[in-house]
């Protein structure tokens, strides 16, 4: 039989102020943009035929799963139409695509003119043909609506070429401007736009850009360069459509910046704060009917929204109103303005719901009435209702997407008065029944002081509390990003064989609103591990599950989690599964060159000038704190052009694994 690989041990030693540390893998980083070195590609093709033989008496059922999880796809699925200034937007899949097409139907807001043809936006499978990897980043129609520009994604490390169609005649236009990333934006003259480059090293956002159509793209004009490489910068258009917003972005500081989107293509395009940055103080802007929406956590640990009249107001906090006061565990998650009405995505319980505030019709009428929930189509326990696709601040209906773990994403607009309800669209699954299907919410008891909620599913007949299911919990716990309790048509697969499917609601999540969030990260990030391994312990002790079936999985930041559980609670799984996971903490937080590094020290800590930091990331990096006992099986998956979670991480992780670990667990 293949025997696992074994990788060579060449020492190495990472330097840090405060305090070395040898890295024997060290050797398996290649930062080479185009190709890794001979030895690690042997290597890594040689863990790649391990797997495949450790895997090979799977393949039967692999197949088995593959054919069924396809089976319940519908094989010409199209995304529910959206309406934006005259036109209902939407994307469709050919049966046996791979990519979408990009459509625009001409209509009213009542719906589609069925005299008017689809227009094709993008065509998706003709991009992509002979492609190893495809990827539209952003789809931006131009305000006069002659030109669509997009960018898109052939490698996996988000450099994306940007380009730009004529929607009247069909050809390109031969402004093509490389090394952008996702996001662009066109102005109101419908003839220049604005992009953001790539950094070359950190793979993030670099400066915000303004292409004339027709100009060379090495002569355009510099918009806005953050310097503070810690930050993220990101651009989008207001609802009112009348400026530029650029949003640097940090985890615990935020800056908005703007642009007219009026001045003509020859104008110098400066920026200007909107709100400046103040540390500790996170706030988002939107602009419609003159006003200034304001979405912040000043003064408000789980956000509030207030109102400016112009842009001197936004910048001054006393000139705000209050138009949602602060609720304490009570997060505001997102919003979306309409000309009547502000939608708000609230969160609490682990659940997110959608309110409606009716704007006072003059900016110094009186406060708004208390909010109008949008009721959930179901009575559960554990669902998530969000803000889906609202394109149009004219629009009369507010979009929204309801889904649990059992019931298929449905897409509704709902009226920003009467609260009337059109389903649009339910996620088609073929075969699937939910009737057939319960879901449960539970609770792990307090492992401290904090009680951590869980999303259940299981197949009614197949699982009851009588501790002998096998259960497979999920958990992420990271940048205030909540695990919300949605369908996964994959997931059915694991249901109908008597699976419980479990999620881990943990702390560093804003599951349980912003506190949640602060609680499982920085010097508290341990609290992220400690839950999850309470999840799995109560799961067991609530019988609603085998002790000795457990099985956990999640990625990337996710994959930290699983890494650390693996240290310090493994004995409790019979399986893990690490996604991409970021395993190597230490040394990625050390390497400012590494993409991320620097935009995560206000997650985990800046090990390079905090020694606190550093003792706290070195007491639960995975790859640190590998011991010589037993391990569960892991199943492990990188990529190698992965431009958030480096492939050399979790291969490293895996070599001294091998080398400590006393089970013969598959690995």
């Amino acid at each position: 039989a293949l025997g696992p690989p074994v990788a060579e041990q060449i020492p190495h030693t990472v330097r840090s102020p405060f305090g070395d540390r040898i890295d024997e893998y060290y050797w398996m980083r290649d930062d080479h943009p185009e190709a890794k070195s001979p030895r690690i590609m042997a290597h890594l093709k040689a863990e790649q035929a391990y797997t495949d033989a450790m895997t090979a008496h799977l393949a039967g059922l692999r197949s088995t799963l593959f054919t069924e999880m396809k089976s319940r796809l519908k094989p010409d699925d199209s995304s529910a139409p959206a309406f934006e200034r005259g036109f209902w937007y939407s994307r469709r899949y050919a049966p046996g695509a791979e990519y979408p097409v990009y459509l625009r139907h001409r209509g009213t807001p009542n719906g589609p003119d069925p005299s008017a043809s689809e227009q094709i936006l993008l065509d998706g499978p003709a991009l992509a043909a002979g492609e190893d990897f495809f990827s539209v980043g952003d789809v931006q129609v131009s305000p006069d609506g002659n030109l669509v520009a997009w960018t898109q994604d052939t490698v996996g490390r988000r450099g994306h070429p940007l380009r730009i169609r004529d929607l009247r005649t069909g050809p390109l236009l031969p402004d093509t401007i490389p090394g952008t990333l996702e996001s662009v934006g066109w102005a109101a003259d419908s003839r220049s736009l604005f992009y953001l480059r790539q950094d070359p090293v950190l793979l993030q956002s670099g400066p915000v850009m303004r292409h004339t159509l027709g100009a060379d793209p090495a002569a355009d004009t510099l918009v806005y360069d953050e310097p503070d490489k810690t930050l993220f910068t990101g651009i989008g258009h207001t609802a009112s459509r009348e400026y530029l917003l650029i949003a640097i972005t940090g985890y615990d500081i935020t800056e908005a910046r703007i642009v007219p989107l009026a001045s003509p293509a020859g104008d110098p395009t400066p920026s200007t704060v909107l709100v400046p940055r103040t540390p500790g103080v996170r706030t988002y802007a939107d602009h419609l009917a003159g006003r200034w929406f304001l979405h912040t956590n000043r003064n408000a640990r789980d956000f509030m929204l207030a109102t400016a009249d112009s842009p001197q107001a936004a910048a001054d906090p006393a000139r705000w109103r209050t138009l949602l006061p602060h609720r304490p565990g009570v997060s505001i998650e997102g919003v979306a303005l309409f000309r009547s009405a502000v939608a708000v995505m609230l969160r609490s319980q682990a659940n997110l719901t959608i309110a409606l505030i009716d704007i006072p019709a003059a900016a110094a009428s009186t406060p708004p009435a208390d909010p109008r929930v949008i009721p959930a189509p179901c009575n559960l326990q554990a669902f998530s209702m969000s803000l889906g696709e609202n394109r149009d601040s004219d629009f009369d209906r507010v979009r929204v997407v309801f889904t649990s773990m059992i019931t298929p994403a449905t897409t509704l607009d709902v009226h920003l008065r009467t609260g009337d309800a059109i389903v649009r669209k339910v996620q088609p699954v073929i075969g699937y029944d939910p009737s057939l299907y319960r879901p449960a919410r539970a609770w792990a008891p307090p492992a401290d002081v904090k009680r951590v909620p869980i999303s259940l599913a299981w197949r009614h007949g197949l699982v009851s509390q009588n501790a002998s299911a096998p259960v497979l919990i999920e958990g992420y716990g990271a940048y205030g990003i909540a695990s919300d309790a949605a369908f996964s048509s994959e997931h059915v697969s694991l249901l109908d064989r008597g699976f419980l499917l479990a999620i881990a609601h943990v702390r560093g999540g804003s599951d349980l609103g912003q506190d949640w969030y602060e609680d499982g990260r920085l010097q508290h990030k341990r609290n992220s591990f400690t839950d999850f391994v309470a999840v799995a312990d109560a799961l067991a002790d609530q019988r609603w599950c085998d002790p000795a079936r457990r099985v956990a999985v999640d990625g990337s930041a996710g994959g930290l989690l699983m890494g650390a559980v693996a240290n310090i609670g493994g004995d409790r799984f019979a399986g893990i599964v690490m996604d991409v996971p970021f395993v190597d903490v230490v040394t990625t937080m050390l390497d400012e060159t590494i993409p991320l590094t620097t935009n995560e020290w206000t997650q985990w800590g800046n090990p390079l000038t905090d020694a606190a930091a550093y003792r706290t990331m070195l007491e639960y990096s995975p790859y640190d704190n590998i011991q010589p006992r037993p391990y569960p099986a892991i199943l492990f998956t990188t990529g190698l052009w992965d431009s958030q979670v480096q492939y050399f991480e979790p291969a490293k992780y895996v070599a001294r694994l091998r080398l400590l670990k006393t089970d013969a667990n598959p690995l």
